[in-house]
């Protein structure tokens, strides 16, 4: 192994361990706490090493929603999966991206409701980001309906999804009543 290679993969360890330094911090404590600053104390390394991995905090989001969109799509294709039925698995997929929704607030606020420098829905969008889309579109394109555009059904089904995920966690909306709603939205949304 050359210098260069072993620079290289130290380079990689030492971002991974801002990354999910940053993700752990945030899931305890929100990301109010994560500062350049505590992360810097916490992993042990000087403010200027941090900033030649990102440039500040919102590369830090970005690159853990990239990390949490690559999770998000493994857990929808891994319910969906093991679903028999066009209506199993869209139950399956909501359950899912609810379940990642409440265990992981933080990833999933880096996601979709933070500024992580990441443009969505454009051409030049991130694969991962990309790539979560897909995982909700393989399910929910086959349960669109006739002449409706999947990727319009996928949109809208994602959107009621992302609102019970949101309103539940801001205790807007009572959490013993998710599966009810899962249930409408899969009977009346997707009417599989």
């Amino acid at each position: 192994m050359s210098v260069q290679e072993r620079k290289e993969r130290e380079r990689a360890a030492r971002e991974r361990l801002i990354v999910a330094t940053a993700r752990e911090l945030a899931e305890q404590q929100g990301w109010d706490a994560v500062t350049t600053r505590r992360l810097a104390e916490r992993i042990e390394y000087s403010q200027p090493v941090l900033y030649s991995h990102f440039r500040g905090k919102r590369e830090i989001i970005g690159a853990v929603a990239l990390q949490g969109a690559t999770e998000l799509a493994a857990a929808v294709r891994a319910a969906a999966s093991s679903a028999n039925s066009p209506r199993e698995r869209v139950a399956a997929l909501a359950r899912a991206y609810l379940d990642f929704a409440q265990r992981h607030p933080a990833v999933y606020d880096a996601i979709f409701q933070l500024d992580g420098g990441l443009e969505y829905a454009q051409e030049d969008t991130p694969e991962p980001l990309k790539d979560a889309f897909a995982a909700l579109l393989e399910c929910l394109g086959e349960v669109a309906g006739d002449g409706v555009h999947p990727g319009l059904f996928t949109e809208v089904f994602w959107a009621s999804l992302h609102g019970v995920a949101t309103l539940t966690r801001a205790e807007r909306l009572p959490p013993e009543d998710t599966e009810p709603r899962l249930e409408l939205l899969v009977d009346r949304l997707a009417m599989v």
